[in-house]
């Protein structure tokens, strides 16, 4: 087993120097010269997915103290374990470094090295039992949508090509923005299909054929986005994920469902995104991502975020530039489960089965081939290679 990796912050070159020599047969220790080099390797560490384990801080240091230190650690690399050092061991030192800090242990200077070692072992053994637990809810929670997407998919192709890709675009403004990661946001996107799941397939192939829908038929699809609240509401730990998709179609400037929806900045960050990037797919009409795409959006702009539209578009007309799509044509038994289709599945009738900009997935690709012992398809398809 790879020895655990200890970030070790103080103002001391001396100490910093005497702990490496002392852990490092124990520990993979990185160490740092006060607060501002520690939010550096910290930063760092998770850019490079080689996250610390554990924080060991010193409490008193220029500048930033170590209370600050660990609070701006919490927030950038919430699972990293928290310990102080101190050799003022008032109360209300530890006071604040519990609430503020959260910190795992305490302790004071000086202190038996056995002591420090036995320290740092449980607040590994506690870095492994959170992270573990986060790996299993993440895998679990992961196939719970697989399924939920997979099922409401075969309702709607052209709305699951949407889904893959309003994900793809939340990595890539995820890694550009260097935001956080929004994994909240990207299972918001994923999830985007699940509320056409209450609607009749018969009645979104009426509206996409471009056939006038009754009153109550259009009342159907404008509160999609409250079925899919609904659905998700049910799924622990998705309640912030429910409310972003729940505002998916609310505008910046109050328009939109609900109608009695938060408007400007009170409607969350994420749910902001979200509308610009399903506008921006929708305007594409299932198309490569174009300037005239965002013109669509300018017309009626009050309904974006001027900030996050400014950023979305800089980003994105960036990328469009840099990475022209190179395309290959393929036998429908050729296509395999991570393939992105670049143009639509038909049956030899023209029934539309998947939509062009479709990631496929294992189920998606079961169905295709149960399918094909029945129906005549269109062929060959064309992937992105």
């Amino acid at each position: 087993m790879m020895a655990e990796r200890i970030l070790v912050i103080d103002d001391d070159h001396n100490l910093l120097s005497g702990l490496r020599r002392q852990l490092s047969d124990t520990f993979d220790i990185t160490t740092a010269q006060g607060g501002a080099e520690a939010l550096e390797a910290v930063q760092a560490a998770t850019a490079a997915q080689t996250p610390f384990a554990v924080a060991l801080c010193d409490m008193r240091m220029p500048g930033m103290d170590g209370i600050e230190t660990l609070k701006r650690i919490k927030e950038l690399a919430p699972d990293t374990v928290r310990v102080m050092l101190t050799g003022n061991a008032d109360q209300q030192t530890a006071i604040e470094a519990i609430n503020q800090g959260n910190i795992f242990r305490f302790y004071t200077k000086p202190y038996p090295v056995d002591q420090l070692r036995g320290g740092l072992e449980a607040a590994c053994e506690q870095y492994r039992l959170v992270t573990a637990e986060k790996e299993l809810l993440e895998k679990t929670l992961t196939g719970s949508i697989k399924v939920l997407v997979d099922i409401a998919s075969m309702n709607d192709a052209v709305v699951a090509g949407l889904a893959t890709r309003l994900r793809d675009w939340v990595r890539l403004l995820t890694t550009e923005f260097k935001m956080p990661h929004r994994w909240q946001l990207e299972i918001a996107a994923t999830l985007i299909p699940v509320g056409q799941v209450a609607i009749p397939p018969e009645l979104i192939a009426k509206k996409r054929s471009g056939e006038a829908l009754t009153e109550l038929e259009l009342s159907l699809f404008e509160r999609n986005p409250e079925a899919a609240r609904n659905l998700i509401a049910h799924i622990p730990r998705l309640a912030k994920v429910s409310e972003i998709v729940y505002l998916q179609d609310r505008g910046f400037d109050g328009s939109g469902f609900p109608p009695d929806g938060p408007t400007g900045n009170d409607i969350p960050l994420d749910a902001r995104l979200l509308k610009i990037l399903k506008d921006l797919a929708e305007a594409t009409d299932g198309g490569p991502l174009t300037r005239e795409a965002f013109a669509v959006l300018d017309r009626r702009r009050s309904q974006y975020d001027p900030v996050l539209l400014s950023k979305v578009r800089t980003c994105l007309e960036r990328v469009v530039d840099m990475m022209p799509t190179t395309a290959m044509e393929v036998p429908l038994a050729s296509l395999r489960a991570g393939q992105v289709v670049l143009s639509d599945i038909r049956l030899a009738n023209g029934h539309l089965i998947l939509s062009a900009n479709t990631q496929l997935s294992g189920a998606q690709i079961e169905r295709l081939q149960n399918l094909r012992r029945i129906f005549t398809f269109l062929e060959p398809v064309r992937v992105r290679v």
